[in-house]
């Protein structure tokens, strides 16, 4: 009996001591986000400096050339609209009929739709112009952020948030994990070498797409936690009224 009680509580403690590890490296990694968009806020529309965008335009000019323009070019598909509407419905269609999962077909849902209104409402409210030096063609719309890395940085984290809650094999997991995560790098570093964005747009733009993912991961989480709390109260006064119908 005392070996149980002691078992139970040595699991309750490390059950506690992982939790309270998530929950600091969570609020870690939003405060140092916060801080970075604080930063880059403040330099740029407060004390108009853009040595930073200069510097790394600058950094990327020995590296321009046919080949590495064209595989840019092929990575920024992965953020633009042509690619990530469909992409997404083909999601949101193999979360809902083939994965046959209701809740992560809600929240990628959500998650999507909300941040396609967030980031359009952040690039009005900031109207950064776009750089007058693009590489190619000049490309409409307004700078800041950018969207190619908020909107690929949302479609990519709802594929790693799925396969690092419910995939259990460890050598597909994070090699899918890992191409994935440099697939969100590249696409935001190819609109920075396009000169369609600058540096601190792409790096907004991550900022913004993780920190709106895990408010809204957050409050989907809480009212995940509320229904599940509501379930088994239904389920008892099922029960019950099974019971008084069967005596009566």
């Amino acid at each position: 009996m005392i070996t149980k009680v002691r078992s139970r509580v040595t699991k309750l403690s490390n059950s506690i001591a992982l939790l309270s590890a998530e929950l600091l490296l969570t609020f870690a990694i939003f405060f140092i986000l916060l801080a970075i968009l604080i930063i880059i806020i403040r330099a740029i529309f407060f004390n108009k400096q853009y040595q930073f965008d200069e510097t790394v335009f600058t950094a990327l000019k020995p590296y321009v050339s046919n080949f590495n323009t064209g595989a840019m070019q092929f990575f920024s598909i992965f953020g633009g609209a042509q690619f990530l509407i469909p992409a997404c419905l083909v999601l949101f269609f193999f979360l809902f009929f083939i994965y046959k999962n209701k809740w992560y077909f809600f929240k990628a849902v959500i998650i999507a739709v909300s941040n396609v209104f967030l980031m359009f409402g952040l690039k009005f409210f900031f109207n950064r112009p776009r750089p007058l030096i693009p590489l190619l063609k000049e490309v409409p719309g307004l700078s800041f952020p950018s969207g190619h890395a908020y909107m690929s940085l949302t479609f990519f984290g709802l594929i790693i948030y799925v396969i690092y809650r419910d995939v259990k094999n460890k050598w597909i997991k994070w090699p899918v994990i890992i191409t994935l995560a440099a697939t969100i790098i590249l696409v935001g570093l190819s609109r920075v070498y396009l000169r369609v964005h600058y540096a601190s747009d792409v790096i907004a733009g991550f900022c913004f797409g993780i920190i709106s993912f895990m408010i809204l991961l957050f409050m989907l989480k809480q009212i995940e936690k509320y229904n599940a709390k509501k379930v088994p109260a239904h389920l008892n006064v099922t029960k019950t009224e099974e019971t008084v119908t069967e005596a009566g």
